[in-house]
């Protein structure tokens, strides 16, 4: 009988390991291990397998515990792709010790070699193939990226299930944005042509090419027939990017002044009029978050003066919820940049803000704000909003069309000879939609400076010190997947806070370092006129064997109880840094005394309850 059911044991072990293989029971909190919706239905679609190399030092990896945190992360998070996909996606790991052949796999793909505190460096990446040996890279498995550690796997296998780069269209008056491969184009944009198919798209467009994403970044003055012709891309594809400006310094270099109200200023038109967001018409300044910049005084010394005009936006305050936000690492710079304002949105339509100011900005006169505004200038123009003003978002839903009574007319050809061609191109333009036929994801950014190499590159050397860039490449990658991928969330972070301890740290600090601050104000203006007192005393006269002999009696007295205030201050000092940790203290000691007592106690209880309903059951049988 204990043979056979054993048997049956190890046989219905068997049969669970095969029939529930793919099977989870996810209790955490932010469903860590439970893969989006997006990630299933790219898993569900994949044409062909797709197999993830995980490269991870662990000997190395051990000596840090958070990197031996978020490799078990990433290690079961892997194992979850691989039951979700059927078998499309296998999952093999390497672990590249010194001199060996995944070493020489892991540097010949890219991995980065980390340098650790021991000789031999850290390798902690993933590699992608597909059945064509396209290869896809995350060179190193960031703990700060935990966050958007599933959206980087599923856009990677993703890429690799349709590695045809993405296009992406750019509508710009931008001479930096035109320059794809001229010196004078802008980092960003060269960027961009690095990982996307780029369409540069002429200032008289009369129609749009087949594209993924639109850039529109500062536009020019556009004819009704071009918002038209981007109103009704957005309306079909769903996928734009706007980058507008009310004061755009860049745009104005080597222009005429008399040009200023044109060149510096776009804005988002009669799409923004019906999308309920409009850019504001001034500039705005945010000293909470003001940039230091060289300026020369009348004397030629050149001094570092933070200017309110130029925003520096650390990344913590950003949205962490958005890929397109979550993983910055850095500031992102801005210049005299503008502010969305929300309206009336039409119904099922979300606007999510991005990047926003510090808690006190101003509106400046675009005018000047766009020339060489100084800093005490903007601050004497300085008029506190109540509230901080976004610089940036992301709209989401189905969007009406900004012309309701369908196309405008033609926009007639400076050269008549070119009229039949453009009566063709027209016809041949699909036909007028009215509303969404996929849900719109448009990105704003009300600035057009911080495209520009000045705000975030350092010259000479190329070494990138902002993510400017990184927003911008973020978005359109972003937007560029699929329609699931590009609305993806961020995972939560797997190290869970205790929430109540960090709140008693924090209150205990604030209350700490005030005491201490004034306790030790009050320690050193008591100690310099001990020093003060005795060294007025410290004569070599008749006196000389009792210095304090030489002072009067309300100065020796002074010098009493200082000697005395002194003394307390210290034993003040000394009970704030014991009672600093006394309820975090405290709160720990309950905690052991429950996870050590609790567990037994229960079993006891239990164990009484038991006994005690098994002996009246006794005594009534009895």
């Amino acid at each position: 009988m204990t043979l056979l059911a054993g048997i049956v044991l190890l046989a219905g072990n068997i049969a669970a390991q095969r029939l529930l293989a793919g099977a989870r029971l996810d209790f955490t909190e932010g469903k860590l291990y439970t893969l989006s919706d997006a990630t299933r239905v790219t898993l569900r679609d994949l044409a062909e397998p797709v197999e993830i190399t995980y490269v991870y030092s662990r000997r190395v990896g051990q000596d840090y515990p958070a990197i031996q945190a978020h490799a078990a992360r990433v290690r079961e998070l892997l194992a979850t792709y691989a039951a979700a996909s059927g078998g499309n996606v296998r999952v093999r790991e390497i672990d590249p010790k010194p001199f060996s052949e995944a070493e020489d796999e892991a540097l010949a793909a890219g991995i980065s070699a980390i340098p650790a505190s021991g000789n031999d460096p850290l390798y902690f990446g993933i590699i992608g193939r597909n059945a064509i040996d396209d290869l896809r890279l995350i060179p190193f498995l960031a703990p700060e990226r935990e966050t958007t550690l599933e959206y980087d796997l599923t856009r990677m296998i993703a890429r690799l299930d349709n590695p045809e780069p993405p296009r992406v269209g750019i509508i710009s008056s931008l001479p930096g944005m035109k320059a794809l491969d001229g010196e004078s184009g802008y980092v960003v944009l060269q960027d961009i042509g690095r990982s996307f198919s780029v369409e540069q798209i002429p200032d008289d467009f009369g129609s749009l090419p087949e594209m993924d994403v639109l850039l529109v970044a500062h536009p020019g003055t556009l004819t009704a027939r071009q918002e038209w012709l981007i109103d009704q891309f957005i309306l079909r594809q769903g996928r734009a990017i706007f980058v507008v400006d009310p004061a755009a310094k860049t745009a104005l270099s080597g222009a005429m002044f008399s040009a200023t109200d044109s060149l510096a200023r776009s804005s988002l038109g009669r799409l923004g009029a019906v999308w309920g967001v409009e850019l504001a018409p001034q500039a705005v300044a945010d000293a909470a978050n003001a940039l230091t910049v060289p300026v020369e005084s009348f004397t030629g010394r050149v001094d570092e003066v933070a200017h309110p005009l130029f925003v520096g936006v650390p990344a913590e305050t950003m949205s962490r919820n958005d890929p397109i936000t979550a993983d910055l690492m850095r500031v992102v710079n801005f210049g005299a940049p503008g502010a969305l304002i929300q309206g009336s949105l039409p119904e099922g339509v979300i606007l999510a803000p991005l990047i926003t100011t510090g808690p006190s900005p101003s509106f400046i006169d675009p005018a000047r704000a766009a020339r060489d505004m100084a800093a005490d200038e903007v601050l004497q123009s300085y008029m506190t909003e109540a509230a901080p003003l976004v610089m940036a978002a992301r709209l989401s839903g189905r969007l009406p069309s900004a012309f309701p009574n369908g196309a405008p007319a033609m926009d007639e050809p400076s050269d008549a000879s070119d009229l039949e061609a453009a009566k063709a191109e027209a016809a041949s333009l699909p036909p007028h939609i009215a509303a969404s036929e996929t849900p719109a994801e448009v990105v704003m950014i009300a600035d057009a400076d911080f495209l520009a190499d000045d705000f975030y590159v350092v010259p000479g050397s190329g070494m990138v010190v902002a993510d400017n860039g990184a927003l911008l490449l973020n978005a359109i990658d972003a937007l560029a997947g699929r329609g699931e991928l590009s609305r993806l969330r961020s995972r939560a972070a797997s190290l869970r806070p205790m929430v109540r301890i960090e709140t008693m740290r924090d209150a205990a600090e604030t209350q700490y370092f005030r005491q201490q601050s004034e306790l030790e104000a009050r320690l050193s203006t008591a100690q310099a006129r001990l020093s003060e007192l005795q060294s007025s005393a410290s004569g070599d006269g008749f006196f000389a064997g009792d210095p304090e002999a030489e002072l009067t009696a309300d100065e020796r007295a002074e010098l009493s109880t200082l000697r005395e205030d002194i003394l307390t201050i210290r034993a003040s000092l000394r009970d704030i840094e014991r009672d600093y940790r006394r309820d975090i203290d405290a709160l720990e000691a309950t905690l052991k005394a429950i996870n050590i007592w609790g567990g037994p106690l229960l079993v006891t209880l239990a164990g009484i309850l038991v006994w005690r309903r098994q002996a009246k059951k006794r005594r009534g049988a009895a």
